[in-house]
């Protein structure tokens, strides 16, 4: 079985990283694989724009954290905490083109009656999400918040999460180099 198969609570990095704040989902899950052990029921995923392909990934855990930008009437880099009635709305909100994907995917867990049963979403406001690498100032000095925040609701779910001695080294993808690592803030 796989280590996706047999975990029961998915951390997913939504987030284009080439849309400015809107890959923040995406960097906050690194930084968040980088800096803690977690143990083997927890699935860390970046599920990028990749929309109904993660259906699978979804349908097989019991609870799910998101990781996203999210659209707030709040100034820039505000953490965002959503859950039950309100996930639904926040993810439908068209704030950039993954999150069509992301609509139809809600779409599909509900025909297919496979909602997991908690979905949580953990953000920050982005200042901008046009094309451009790199998170803006408010959302990159709330980044490791957000991260935090991740840990400690994960530590209540009954997880038992570790910082590592050493940071792990290197980008997101080792053949990608640490300029790319840097540019997206991680």
């Amino acid at each position: 079985m796989s280590e996706e198969a047999a975990a029961t609570t998915l951390v997913l990095g939504l987030g284009n990283v080439l849309c400015g704040d809107d890959g923040l989902g995406v960097v906050a899950l690194e930084r968040l694989r980088r800096r803690f052990d977690v143990p083997s029921e927890v699935s860390l995923v970046d599920g990028g724009t990749l929309g109904l392909a993660l259906l699978p990934t979804i349908e097989a855990a019991r609870s799910v954290w998101i990781l996203d930008a999210v659209d707030a009437d709040a100034p820039p880099g505000t953490l965002v905490a959503l859950e039950g009635e309100s996930v639904e709305p926040a993810l439908r909100e068209r704030l950039s083109p993954h999150q069509i994907g992301v609509a139809d995917l809600l779409d599909a867990l509900h025909w297919r009656d496979t909602w997991p049963a908690r979905v949580r979403v953990l953000g920050l406001v982005p200042q901008g999400i046009q094309l451009g690498i790199g998170l803006s100032a408010p959302v990159a000095a709330q980044l490791d918040r957000l991260v935090e925040a991740t840990c400690q609701e994960l530590r209540a779910a009954g997880h038992a999460l570790a910082p590592r001695r050493f940071e792990l080294d290197g980008a997101l993808d080792p053949d990608r180099g640490d300029r790319f690592a840097r540019a997206v803030g991680v």
